[in-house]
């Protein structure tokens, strides 16, 4: 469900530009409004409705997931730290669901650059960079050669 904009809603603060993945939420130079340029391109994170202050970005629903009559609202309530999604299907029926907003601050998580650099050793191992210390973990459990069996069982 592809993404769309309210121009009377977005005051054009950019904030769904900034965090967009696809790159596909721009701001129209003469309206100075948010426009989703590509919808067919849109990776449904949902990230620039979650990002709106301005409850400006919507969903549009799919025709066989919701056809006629159909309407999918998402709801930022920064205060109470959620997000609220409300289906309402063209029988009636509406499904609410109530998400916590997990974001971090701005700027909070450090970037690549902000580690050291890892060891040949570290290079060499099955590991992702910083794992075991990003779980908050010794190490990685993982199986010994003598517990892999090769052939079809």
């Amino acid at each position: 469900m592809p993404t769309f904009v309210y121009m009377a809603s977005c005051d054009g603060c950019g904030h769904c530009v900034d965090i967009c993945p696809s790159d596909i939420m721009h701001i129209d130079t003469t309206y100075r409004r948010a426009v989703n340029i590509e919808p067919n391109m849109c990776w449904e994170c949902y990230s620039c409705v979650k990002a709106c202050p301005q409850n400006a970005i919507d969903v549009r629903g799919y025709a066989d997931f919701a056809p006629l009559g159909h309407s999918v609202r998402v709801l930022r309530e920064e205060a109470k730290g959620t997000i609220s999604w409300r289906l309402k299907f063209r029988d009636g029926r509406e499904k609410n669901f109530v998400s916590p907003i997990r974001t971090t601050p701005w700027g909070s998580i450090k970037s690549a650059s902000d580690y050291d650099v890892p060891s040949r050793d570290a290079l060499m191992s099955q590991e992702l960079a910083h794992e075991p210390l990003a779980l908050n973990i010794e190490r990685l459990p993982a199986l010994k050669r003598s517990q892999l069996v090769q052939g079809i069982l």
